[in-house]
């Protein structure tokens, strides 16, 4: 009994290692896009309550465009690892070049979509008469830089899959830098206003493909993989990633429907639920990053035919999860009232914002299990399964959400909402977790 207790020991701190050495620099790469915009509401808050409204409309159409591609980073990061676990180096790096590729495709395309359609999706998103120039200036801008996101995605899951979370964290850190120096200097020195935060944001995102795409290519050439685009593993890469589309599509159409429910309900909800939102996204990131690790620790596993070292590396990635939210969670209510005065000196978007907060804060313990066990089911390559739960949580929330406007309750009914959200994605992911049929060995799923 001693010696097994040693050993579970032994494991324990031996995943905590792999966790902490992954998780810590994944971190700082994944806030690195909730700062943008953070930063940029910080930037455009200054200007005035209707600027701010704006860029929040702008803000989550453009996260939309962007985010229901990000199976471009989890489904690459996966599929990487299980090759890195099953020791072909070259296959990983090929298949993460597929995913680039295809990323460089998709932004071509949602360009081609988002610039002569902004007015009309700014419109559909309700926003008041005074927010909506503010809104299409920002989104046919920033939409010019899409490709360049989408390839920092593919690019930065091939490194996840590489074990490699490192480099990330240091072109991040460098992107996010840059974002707040231009969008300063372009929006208060060159007097852009909220054109100057979007051509920032454009400079900087396509300074951070830039710089993933060198390293990805020496390593391509180290390991004798080829760079030429392969229309066979690009289809191959779409296909895999197909059911994680519609695991982010249904996720991204919760977050447009309470944007849009926040803009009907006036510009100091909107702009207060923009600054939200900014939060949520950097404490839901700050979460992910041990959901990264799982990604890349699971994949490796089920890549080496490990299923123990999977299931024990899960449980232990839980624990992680919960505790973690409990600390975002005291964090948020500690730092409430210090926290709002720096996007904003709009009195009543302060006052609607900050009871709001506590229902964000209550949340996040429920939003630690989620994103570990999301991470978890990414790594092991169970995408079917994460579409038809999101979709069931699409189904929950819609119209619990629509009803916020007509039974009353403000902003904060609405963060009530999106709690209620979270709490059926954890009930489902842990249902998975539990049965084990998400392990699968081998080098592909």
């Amino acid at each position: 009994m001693t010696q097994a207790r040693a050993t579970s020991k032994a494991t324990r701190r031996q995943h905590d290692r792999e966790i902490v050495a992954l998780a810590v620099p994944a971190f700082g790469a994944l806030v690195a896009e909730p700062l943008f915009v953070m930063a940029d509401s910080a930037i455009v808050g200054h200007l005035g309550t209707a600027q701010l409204a704006g860029l929040g409309v702008a803000s989550a159409l453009l996260m939309t465009a962007v985010s229901v591609f990000v199976f471009l980073a989890y489904a690459t990061t996966a599929a990487v690892a299980r090759r890195v676990g099953a020791g072909d180096l070259q296959a990983a790096i090929r298949q993460g070049m597929d995913s680039i590729w295809l990323a460089l495709l998709l932004g071509a395309a949602v360009i081609a979509v988002v610039l002569p359609t902004a007015p009309s999706l700014v419109e559909l998103f309700g926003a008041s008469d005074t927010a909506a120039p503010y809104a299409t200036t920002y989104l046919r801008i920033s939409a010019l830089g899409i490709p360049a996101m989408l390839v920092v995605l593919a690019a930065t899951g091939v490194l996840r899959g590489l074990q490699d979370t490192r480099t990330p964290l240091y072109v991040a850190v460098a992107g996010f830098v840059a974002n707040a120096a231009l969008n300063l200097g372009l929006v208060y020195g060159a007097d852009l206003g909220i054109a100057g935060s979007a051509w920032g944001t454009v400079i900087a995102q396509c300074g951070m493909a830039t710089a993933y795409l060198v390293v990805v290519v020496r390593g391509a050439r180290r390991h004798q993989a080829s760079l030429r685009p392969d229309a066979a593993g690009i289809k191959a890469s779409a296909h895999a990633g197909l059911p994680l589309l519609v695991r982010t599509l249904s996720l991204r159409a919760i977050l447009m429907i309470a944007t849009a429910v926040a803009a009907r309900l006036g510009d100091a909800d909107i702009a207060a639920h923009q600054i939200i939102l900014s939060l949520w996204s950097l404490l839901a990131f700050a979460l992910d990053a041990i959901a990264i690790a799982g990604q890349a620790i699971i994949g490796r596993y089920l890549g080496a035919d490990d299923a123990e070292g999977a299931r024990a590396a899960c449980r232990r990635m839980v624990e992680w999860g919960i505790a973690a939210g409990i600390v975002l969670a005291l964090l948020v209510v500690i730092t409430r009232p210090l926290f709002l005065p720096l996007f904003t000196s709009d009195t009543a978007v302060k006052d609607t914002a900050l009871p709001a907060l506590l229902m964000v804060a209550l949340s996040q313990p429920i939003c630690g299990v989620v994103f570990v066990l999301d991470g978890v089911l990414m790594g092991a390559g169970d995408g079917r399964y994460l579409a038809w739960a999101m979709v069931l949580t699409l189904a929950v929330f819609t119209p619990v959400a629509l009803l916020v406007p007509v039974l009353g309750g403000g902003l904060t009914a609405l963060w009530g909402a999106m709690t209620l959200m979270m709490t059926v994605r954890m009930l489902t992911l842990w249902w998975r977790a539990r049965s084990g049929r998400w392990i699968v060995t081998g080098a592909t799923r």
